[in-house]
């Protein structure tokens, strides 16, 4: 069985590539969001920028995987075009564009500049944070709180680690326990946004723009929460970080579809039409799948680890068959079907959209790391 794997997971990275690299020729210098029916150039609305870092970051996990020099030079080529973006104060994720890409550029080579453009993200993003509320805003406002945003706090913990800044630390860290004593539920559920009163500090009220209803449990921002908690935990080894992400990753395995793959809320109704009843988005599952690898690796229990662990894997076999790898559909230039942007501004939804992409390729190049060791024993 582990063999059998490793030739699906190797398949759909290979296609991937092919993917990758007929997008980088067809359209150079062009950083797309989401596909319009299947093809990347498109003209709607970005409403945030913020997706650069999948695109180049993809190109250093191929590189990571095969060693073809190709794909680093493309890599780096990529990345520098994002350099600029380490003084962005418009956005929330910096972390997303830059741990991406210049973490595993620096990891390879060790060069100073490429530290040093991290460490400088990490400072522009805490400069975010609000005094009153004791959170990083969002882009959207400064009253709102995203959890998209704990995907990006640990490039705030990485810039704290490698300079010993331990305001940064405190500001990372305080967000993160603000985010989850305000929008992370008891049971392991979501929002995603929560309100602040500007004037005094105080929690208002959970929000949502992408999700079904401001109390609804949207399924990408799970994902980032499961995800987010489990980076926060490997670069802080705090275990109140790993509780809030295993209670993230209770609510997943319990009410994940038996198919494998979630749908776009929780909370959605599967009788009803998509795009705001049985539409399925593969990204939240990408992004899950990836996260409770990782895990997997960090829980203090066997039993939740072979869990976390089986989940992963088992969204992946079904996000490498046919009804979502486009590589049956051969006008199709994402590599990811069935993802979803924005649903009420009718953004990407049933498309492919670029973190989709990156943290497919992501999870199975983790699986097909292990899986290489399985077969070989």
């Amino acid at each position: 069985m582990a063999r059998q794997r490793l030739e699906r997971y190797t398949a759909a990275l290979e296609f991937a590539e092919r993917q990758v690299a007929a997008l980088v020729e067809r359209h150079p210098d062009y950083f797309p969001i989401y596909t319009e029916n299947g093809r990347w150039k498109h003209g709607g609305e970005l409403w945030t920028d913020w997706t650069g870092g999948f695109l180049a970051g993809m190109m250093w996990q191929f590189h990571i995987r095969t060693g073809d020099a190709t794909w680093r030079q493309r890599a780096e080529y990529y990345s520098r075009l994002l350099e600029h973006r380490q003084h962005d104060r418009n956005v929330h994720d910096l972390g997303f564009i830059f741990l991406s890409t210049y973490l595993p550029w620096y990891e390879l080579t060790g060069e100073r500049q490429l530290h040093d453009v991290l460490i400088q993200a990490g400072r522009t993003l805490a400069m975010r944070f609000q005094d009153r509320g004791q959170y990083l805003r969002s882009f959207v406002a400064p009253e709102s709180l995203f959890i998209d945003i704990m995907m990006n706090v640990p490039i705030i913990f990485y810039a704290a680690n490698e300079t010993a800044d331990q305001e940064l630390r405190r500001v990372a860290l305080t967000h993160c326990r603000t985010t989850r004593d305000t929008i992370v539920r008891a049971d392991g559920s979501t929002a995603h946004e929560g309100i602040f009163d500007l004037a005094t500090g105080e929690f208002l009220r959970e929000s949502t723009h992408q999700g079904l209803r401001a109390d609804s449990r949207w399924a990408r921002g799970l994902g980032w929460s499961l995800y987010g908690f489990s980076k926060v935990y490997a670069l802080t080894k705090l275990d109140e970080m790993l509780e809030v992400s295993e209670r993230n990753a209770r609510f997943w395995l319990d009410r994940l579809p038996a198919d494998g793959v979630p749908l776009w809320d929780f909370d959605a109704d599967p009788t009803a039409p998509p795009p705001f009843g049985a539409q399925k988005e593969s990204s939240a599952g990408a992004i899950a799948a990836s996260g409770l690898l990782d895990l997997a690796g960090q829980t203090k229990s066997p039993e939740r680890a072979k869990a976390y662990r089986e989940t992963g894997l088992t969204m992946l076999d079904r996000l490498v068959t046919p009804e979502y790898l486009a590589s049956e559909t051969p006008t199709w230039e994402g590599i990811l079907k069935h993802g979803v942007y924005h649903t009420e501004k009718n953004l990407g939804v049933a498309e492919s959209v670029m973190w989709g992409e990156y943290f497919f390729v992501e999870a199975l190049t983790k699986a097909v790391t292990r899986e290489s060791i399985l077969a070989k024993g």
